[in-house]
C-alpha cells in the first residue's frame, strides 16, 4: 500500500457529567499518496471539524491520525511544529485568511522564514518569484508589492495556494476553496490544484457542498451525515450510481442544464430532528429516510464494502 494518511476518529463513550457535541464520530478512511479525496455533505455534518482535527487545530478526544506511519495525535508541541510543513490548509475565504497589512511577497516570505527554507533574503526572493510563477501569477513583479485590497478573490486564493505549495507538503486540505470566488475563476483554481497534485505528488482532501466540482476534481468521494461517513467510493460511481438514500437525495438535487429534462424528485423530507448533544443509537438518517424500517430505528448500520473500494452504511443496501 502506498504511504498516505490514515484516519480513525471516534468520540468517547457516554459518561455522567456535561453533554458533548459529537461533531465527528467513527470516521475511518485512508488517503493515498497523490490522491484527491472529496468530502461532501450539508452544513453541520462535520466536514470542516474533521479537516481541522487532521491538522490538530482541533484536538481529537479519541482515535488516531497516521501520516506516513507517524501518529500525529501522539506528537508533542515541538515535534508537531516540524510536522506542520507536511500538513497545510487552503481556507475558504481568501479575503480573511491573508493579512491585509502584508504585500504578496511578504505573505509568502513569512511562511519561508517560519519554516527556515532559505538562508538569506536573496534566496527568499528567488523562491517567492518561483512560487508566484507556479500559481500562475505572472509576471511576479506585477503582484510583488500589491496589498490584498488591490487583488481579486481569485488572485488572493492563488497566493493562499502559493503560501502552501512553497512548503511542498505531503497533505493539503482545501476547505471549500472556490465557494467565495466568482464562477468565472473557479475552474482555474481547481485546475491549479490538480496541477500541483501532479507536479508535487501531494495528497488533497477537498471539502465542498458541490457534487459537480467534487466529481471534476476528486478520485474518490465520501458522503458525510451527522459526523459520520455514510457512503464512500470512486467519484464517478458515487455520482452515477449512488446507493445510500442521503447520497441519492444529494445527487437528485443537482440541477440539470437541459430544460427539457424533468427534475428528479428528492426522496427525503424535513430536517435533522435531534439535538446535537443527543447520543444516536439508531441509524442517524432514519428520521428522514423514505426506506426506514424497525431495524433502522433499533440499531446503527456498519460501513461495509459492497464492491471493490465502495463502502456504504445502510441496512437496506447491506442486506440485499
Amino acid at each position: 500500500m502506498r504511504k498516505g494518511l490514515s484516519l480513525n476518529l471516534s468520540s468517547k463513550k457516554e459518561e455522567k457529567g456535561p453533554s458533548y457535541v459529537r461533531a465527528v464520530n467513527g470516521v475511518t478512511f485512508t488517503l493515498h499518496e497523490g490522491e484527491i479525496m472529496g468530502f461532501v455533505g450539508e452544513s453541520g455534518c462535520g466536514k470542516s471539524t474533521m479537516s481541522r482535527t487532521l491538522l490538530r487545530l482541533v484536538e481529537p478526544t479519541e482515535g488516531k491520525i497516521l501520516l506516513e506511519g507517524t501518529d500525529i495525535t501522539a506528537l508533542n508541541r515541538q515535534d508537531l511544529k516540524r510536522y506542520r510543513r507536511k500538513m497545510q490548509m487552503i481556507f475558504q475565504d481568501p479575503f480573511g485568511s491573508i493579512n491585509p497589512r502584508r504585500t504578496t511577497a511578504d505573505t509568502i516570505r513569512q511562511t519561508i522564514r517560519i519554516h527556515k527554507l532559505c538562508s538569506n533574503r536573496s534566496e527568499e526572493d528567488e523562491l517567492i518569484k518561483k512560487t508566484l510563477e507556479e500559481v500562475e501569477l505572472r509576471p511576479p513583479e506585477r503582484f510583488w508589492n500589491k496589498y490584498p485590497n488591490l487583488l481579486s478573490g481569485g488572485q488572493l486564493q492563488r497566493i493562499s495556494i502559493g503560501r502552501v505549495i512553497v512548503l511542498q507538503p505531503r497533505l493539503v486540505i482545501a476547505d471549500e476553496p472556490i465557494s467565495m470566488l466568482d464562477v468565472s475563476v473557479r475552474i482555474g483554481i481547481l485546475d491549479l490544484i490538480m496541477k500541483m497534485r501532479e507536479k508535487f505528488d501531494i495528497s488533497f482532501i477537498y471539502i465542498t457542498h458541490d457534487l459537480i466540482t467534487a466529481r471534476y476534481i476528486c478520485d474518490r468521494i465520501a458522503i458525510m451525515y451527522l459526523g459520520e461517513i455514510v457512503e464512500m467510493g470512486p467519484a464517478d460511481d458515487v455520482m452515477q450510481h449512488p446507493l445510500h438514500p442521503y447520497t441519492q437525495a444529494l445527487v437528485a438535487a443537482v440541477p440539470n442544464p437541459d430544460p427539457t429534462i424533468r427534475p428528479s424528485d428528492i426522496p427525503i423530507k424535513g430536517y435533522i430532528p435531534m439535538s446535537s448533544t443527543q447520543v444516536i443509537t439508531s441509524c442517524s438518517f432514519y428520521p428522514r429516510c423514505p426506506y426506514g424500517t424497525e431495524k433502522c430505528r433499533e440499531g446503527k448500520p456498519k460501513m461495509l464494502e459492497v464492491d471493490k473500494g465502495y463502502y456504504v452504511s445502510c441496512f437496506k443496501i447491506n442486506n440485499r
